[in-house]
């Protein structure tokens, strides 16, 4: 058994960041914030999903932070944010301005909540300033009960009302046993998630507070975002596991049609909710082209254009 909140040692294990700072959102929740990478490398944000943290991207920020500059940030309650009592969409979108560095475009990559998270904040002013493109990983906009299939019946009331009971279950998930181990992997990972990956995953989501896990269940168990999905207008790619359980690909496929900039969608054979984590190298690569096809170019850009404007 273990209570480590994360791998210590290995591809799974978080990387020290070069700079760890404290952040204010505009309700004055405080939100741990890690910066890996050069400083004036193109940037990557990244924001991680319900009961996860920073560690849940450590694959990512290991590969990106050599010519990146990565920022990863604990959702409010996750990993070391303080929990606080407001809990809702505008929440997220709050807390990703806060962690925006002012005149600085990047490229935003969201998994699961962290994809919703850039859903919810995708009208705002400072979201369109600073974001060059996006990355939704493993997630959805609405019908995130009725359509998840961690519970291996037909879809239909019954099966909505007993899944948001057990999503939104206040129990504690105790340490991380074998058990806990194949009921995760089940419920988010495809079946042929390697024992490390499961570990990790599973450190990470029993490190999460019961209370939190709780709270923010009941935001995603009545989540709308449409309205969000349509104003995400930079160029946004979609990656889903053809498997999972928690986000079905029905989701991407939803997105996919309803984003005004679609610029590529992967669902991968076999794999699960977990794709960050299953999935490391496709997922970096992903973010990597985004960054080199619209964050780079968007640079390069706006010099020329403080070029001209000085000459």
């Amino acid at each position: 058994m273990s209570r480590l909140t994360h791998e210590a040692q290995g591809a799974y294990a978080p990387p020290v960041p070069a700079r760890e700072l404290i952040a204010h959102s505009a309700d004055g929740a405080r939100l741990h914030v890690e910066v890996h990478g050069p400083e004036g490398a193109p940037a990557v944000v990244l924001a991680h999903g319900w009961t996860c943290s920073t560690a849940f991207w450590a694959a990512q920020i290991r590969d990106l932070a050599a010519d990146h500059r990565v920022i990863a940030y604990d959702q409010r309650g996750h990993g070391r944010s303080p929990a606080s009592e407001a809990c809702s969409t505008e929440a997220l979108a709050d807390d990703l301005e806060a962690v925006l560095a002012p005149g600085e475009k990047a490229v935003l990559a969201g998994h699961s909540m962290g994809g919703m998270t850039l859903m919810a904040a995708s009208a705002r002013p400072r979201f369109q300033e600073h974001a060059a493109a996006a990355l939704l990983c493993s997630t959805g906009s609405t019908r995130l009960v009725e359509e998840a299939r961690v519970l291996p019946w037909r879809a239909g009331r019954l099966r909505t009302r007993l899944t948001g009971a057990v999503l939104g279950s206040r129990a504690p998930l105790g340490p991380v046993t074998p058990v806990a181990r194949r009921i995760l992997k089940y419920a988010t990972m495809g079946p042929g998630s390697s024992p490390v990956m499961v570990e990790a995953c599973a450190r990470i989501v029993h490190a999460c507070p019961r209370g939190v896990r709780h709270a923010w269940s009941a935001v995603l168990s009545t989540l709308d975002l449409d309205a969000g999905v349509r104003e995400l207008k930079v160029p946004t790619a979609v990656i889903a596991g053809s498997v999972d359980r928690m986000t079905p690909v029905v989701h991407a496929r939803a997105l996919v049609a309803a984003l005004p900039n679609c610029v590529g969608s992967t669902e991968l054979p076999g794999l699960g909710h977990m794709t960050p984590v299953e999935a490391p190298e496709l997922v970096t690569a992903r973010i990597r082209e985004l960054v080199a096809t619209y964050a780079v170019k968007t640079a390069e850009a706006g010099q020329v254009a403080e070029i001209k404007e000085g000459a």
